[in-house]
Parts: C-alpha cells; sequence; structure tokens
C-alpha cells in the first residue's frame, strides 16, 4: 500500500537548473500523491554525510546529480547490482524497516539511456558505438549499450591517464571497450551506429564544428541546454539521427518514481511537464 505523505528530493550542486523537481512533482500530480513532496537541495560532497544523517522514514528516496554519484557509495546501508557494478548511484531509496530505516542505491540512468536510445533506433540493432566522456554517466552509457547488445564500444577521452575509474567499471561489466584520445573522434564517428556524449553543456561544440558532412548513426546527447545543443544540430544537418538528452532525464526519472512510489510511472504526463519547462527557459 502506498503512503499517503511522503517527502523526495534531488541532491547536488549545482543545482538551480534541475528540471528533476518538474518531473517529478508532474508524475504525483498524475498519479494523486497530493500529500508528496519533491524539492531541489543544493548539497556538495562534503554536505552528503550530514544531509543523510537528517533523513527519516518520512522520506521515499532522493535523486543525485553531480557531484555525488560516485561519494555516496560507502554512505550507503545496501547498493543495488547494477549500480554496484557501475560504480555510480543516481538513486537513494529510503527503506522503512523495523526500528528505523535504510538507504539502498539503484542506478537509473543506464535505465533512462536505454531508453532514449531504443527511441532513436526505432527498431534497428546497433552493431557498433562510440561514447564521449570518460566519467560516471559514460560508465552507465556503456551498462546501456550492452543491454542493447554492443560490448565494444569505442571510448573517446580527453585524458587516458585519468579514466581508471572507467576503466575497472568496464571490467566489472564484464565489457571491454576501446579507449581513445578525444582528438580522433571527429575523424571516427561517422561509422557508429549509436554515439552517447557525456559531455558537460558545451563540451562537444568544437566537435560539431568538425564532424564529417555525412552521418547515418543516432546520436543521444545528455546535454540538453541549449536544445538542440551544438553537437545535436550539427549531427542532425550531417543526416544522423538526433535523441535529445531531455529524453534520457525523462526516462531515467520516470523509474525512479516508480521506485520510488511503487507505481508505474506517468510518463506521457512527466513528459508534457518537461517540454514545457524546456520551452519557458
Amino acid at each position: 500500500m502506498v503512503v499517503t505523505s511522503r517527502r523526495a528530493a534531488v541532491l547536488g550542486h549545482p543545482i538551480a537548473h534541475s528540471l528533476s523537481p518538474v518531473l517529478h512533482r508532474a508524475a504525483y500530480r498524475a498519479l494523486g500523491l497530493d500529500r508528496w513532496r519533491y524539492t531541489a537541495e543544493d548539497v556538495t560532497a562534503e554536505d552528503l554525510v550530514r544531509f543523510l544523517a537528517g533523513l527519516d522514514a518520512g522520506w521515499a528516496g532522493l535523486s543525485l546529480t553531480m557531484p555525488l554519484k560516485q561519494a555516496v557509495l560507502p554512505l550507503l546501508d545496501h547498493v543495488q547490482p547494477l549500480a554496484e557494478v557501475v560504480g555510480a548511484v543516481n538513486t537513494v531509496l529510503v527503506q522503512p524497516e523495523r526500528g528505523g530505516y535504510s538507504l539502498v542505491g539503484a542506478n537509473t540512468d543506464v535505465h533512462g539511456i536505454a531508453a532514449a536510445l531504443r527511441e532513436g533506433l526505432a527498431g534497428r540493432v546497433p552493431v557498433t558505438a562510440a561514447v564521449l566522456g570518460g566519467g560516471a554517466t559514460a560508465a552507465s552509457s556503456l551498462a546501456a549499450l550492452a543491454e542493447l547488445g554492443v560490448t565494444d564500444a569505442l571510448v573517446y577521452v580527453r585524458s587516458l591517464g585519468r579514466s581508471g575509474a572507467l576503466v575497472r567499471a568496464a571490467h566489472r561489466m564484464g565489457v571491454a571497450p576501446q579507449f581513445r584520445g578525444y582528438e580522433r573522434a571527429h575523424d571516427e564517428l561517422a561509422g557508429a551506429d549509436v554515439v552517447i556524449a557525456t559531455l558537460p553543456p558545451h563540451g562537444a561544440d568544437e566537435l560539431a564544428a568538425t564532424l564529417p558532412g555525412t552521418l547515418r548513426g543516432v546520436l543521444l546527447d545528455v546535454a540538453y541546454e541549449p536544445r538542440p545543443t551544438a553537437l545535436g544540430a550539427a549531427w542532425a544537418a550531417a543526416g544522423g539521427t538526433v535523441v535529445g538528452g531531455e529524453r534520457m532525464l525523462l526516462h531515467q526519472a520516470a523509474e525512479q518514481v516508480r521506485l520510488m512510489t511503487g507505481r508505474p510511472a506517468p510518463l506521457e504526463q512527466m513528459a508534457g511537464a518537461l517540454d514545457a519547462a524546456l520551452a519557458a527557459r
């Protein structure tokens, strides 16, 4: 039975830009959860221990963004297998237990990436894939690609020497990506069925200016502002298919709603609220 009054929040630093409140509040309205609250809380990695200590069984869960997805791992009571393998938690479930509660880490980014890519692929089965970036979202991207059947993606990073965490995550997943310097990406992306850009906003602008003239693959740019991104606009102009990062955001939030409320997420209402919020920016 769903508890009638619960609280949830998105944590990160900075956090003012987050659209998670728009998505979760729209879900609560559609589900009739009038007494559920969802807020945005500016929390740094240094503040995370204090914030978690202030939780109680009245909380349903937390959404985590940078820089907390890896910092939270040692602070949890349990970590679900997928999140443990990926090495990143973007969802914390507050599960009541006799005499208190436990904190359980989950990863819905993998679900969000895979669902967004399936929209762009429209039934096609990818054979080759590339990932731009080497952080926590890149690890989730490798897991999502493995769900789609690609276990040997090319990963382009700015510093091969700083890719240790992603290399270890790939090993835990049992996938075998090839790591390459970022400067090689513009010459090689044309051959990929799927490309996932996990760079921060404007991080791929320089690459966008040097893309090949003809592209056939599906691009998921997890950055969704500006809309479209420079990379997304250039990819579409070259004939490729573009899936906006807001679709990943939508699907990972929908899975969070399901985990926190125990009810299927109202995807259509959440998508409408998200589109309206982005249009108003």
